[in-house]
């Protein structure tokens, strides 16, 4: 892509954002929202209470949801993805990239359009 066109996009989607800034700037929702966190932000600062402290007081369950921390270092499960082939039909589901079919697909098709046959 060339300077100019990236520039163009980018101006667009500069303008895109405003547009949404300033339709949420006139949401009254968001000023009730906003109305309320600096009250109960100055409420807090009066009462020397902490997010913590309210937390506890509004739902006491809240610390305790957890039966037992878990271990240190061990890592989250990967999500399955499931990759379908646009010509063939052919889906592949994997939790990672070293997946015999997906390798051969991107190397035909590069990587780029194998991840957007994503489902």
């Amino acid at each position: 892509m060339s300077k100019l066109a990236e520039f163009k996009a980018l101006e667009a989607q500069l303008a895109a954002q405003l547009k949404q800034l300033d339709a949420l700037k006139n949401d009254g929702e968001l000023k009730r929202e906003i109305e309320f966190e600096q009250k109960l932000s100055k409420l807090m600062v009066d009462y020397g209470v902490s997010l913590r402290d309210i937390i506890s007081l509004l739902d006491p369950q809240a610390g305790r949801t957890t039966a037992a921390p878990a271990a240190r270092g061990q890592r989250r499960q990967r999500q399955v993805k499931l990759y379908k082939h646009p010509e063939t039909g052919e889906v592949v589901e994997t939790k990672g990239g070293n997946h015999k079919i997906l390798k051969a697909w991107k190397k035909k098709h590069g990587a780029i359009i194998v991840e957007g046959w994503l489902q």
